[in-house]
């Protein structure tokens, strides 16, 4: 069989798109090329607010799994499709369901905050959800005595921690990618480049969060490189994000921060890299693999992902 083009598959995605009413959303860790086709690009909250309001009958996640499941839960009336169900997270499988609800038992009394990045059953488990761009206002916007959870990520949850000064027991999950920066190499880039600024996201661990000169999500990281007046920046998030950065701002150079394996060149997302163009188009030509999200669960997901969105507006984040 022929194999087809980029600009075939570019061509049938924009026309399928139009004839059923489908969208892309795409977070800023997929390729380039993903997020030039996307009808819009964000990290989780903004993913999650668009997947909340939009007009579509289809919802094409151009992420992983957690963050399609998200969509479902919120717009559980669309369908939501995943080109590739081993998109999943590392992240979101250092939380079990059964873990964790035994951990909440072994822990009572306490508000439960739960990272986006983790599955539909640890969201209903949860009272409100947060993102990296959140968490930090999120905690504050709860009682000062009152006693937290935070779950999965450990590196976020000392951030907050450091952050905020609340009472939080934080749960010991990480990230493959943010977990892996070499604060060695990070400092050698330094070195080699005393102008640049090293940018953090904050589930970096404490080592490398310390040598930051700017610490935030991924959208926030974006947004500083954007106004901030540096002209080099070693970017210790997914490289994904630097795509962005350089559409907008090509005069600025950005140097992706080393993981300590040498063997790789820069930290990505493998579970990301796995939606491609081509699976694109064959999931909307097909309308599958879709997205389903057992109903019990949904209904209990949805209240502290609503909290969240209902916190942030009302925050103006």
């Amino acid at each position: 069989m022929k194999k087809q083009s980029t600009e075939f598959f570019l061509s049938e995605i924009k026309r399928l798109k139009a004839e059923k009413n489908a969208i892309i959303l795409a977070h800023y860790y997929q390729t380039g090329d993903i997020q030039d086709i996307a009808d819009f690009i964000g990290d989780s909250l903004a993913l999650s607010q668009k997947a909340a309001s939009n007009s579509a009958d289809i919802i094409l996640f151009a992420g992983v799994k957690f963050m399609a499941e998200t969509a479902k839960i919120l717009a559980p009336e669309k369908k939501v499709l995943l080109p590739d169900m081993n998109a999943g997270c590392s992240l979101a499988d250092s939380c079990k369901a059964v873990d964790f609800e035994l951990f909440i038992k072994n822990n009572p009394g306490r508000t439960v905050v739960s990272y986006v990045n983790t599955t539909a059953e640890i969201k209903a488990l949860s009272d409100i959800i947060c993102t990296s761009s959140n968490a930090v206002q999120i905690v504050e916007s709860l009682p000062a005595k009152e006693k937290i959870i935070f779950a999965p990520d450990r590196n976020l949850g000392n951030y907050v921690l450091n952050k905020t000064g609340r009472d939080i027991i934080i749960w010991n999950g990480t990230c493959h990618v943010h977990e892996e920066f070499s604060l060695e190499a990070i400092l050698k880039l330094k070195r080699e480049n005393p102008d640049s600024k090293i940018i953090v996201h904050p589930e970096c661990e404490l080592p490398v969060r310390m040598v930051a000169d700017y610490i935030g999500s991924t959208s926030a990281l974006l947004s500083y490189t954007g106004k901030d007046s540096a002209k080099c920046y070693i970017v210790a998030t997914e490289v994904g994000i630097i795509h962005q950065m350089i559409k907008e701002n090509p005069h600025k150079t950005y140097i992706p921060a080393p993981p300590r394996d040498s063997t790789c060149a820069c930290s990505e997302c493998s579970y990301m890299k796995l939606i491609t163009i081509e699976k694109i188009y064959y999931t909307l030509l097909n309308e599958e693999p879709e997205i389903f999200v057992d109903k019990s669960i949904l209904l209990k997901a949805q209240k502290p992902i609503r909290r969240m969105m209902e916190i942030s507006e009302k925050l103006g984040l």
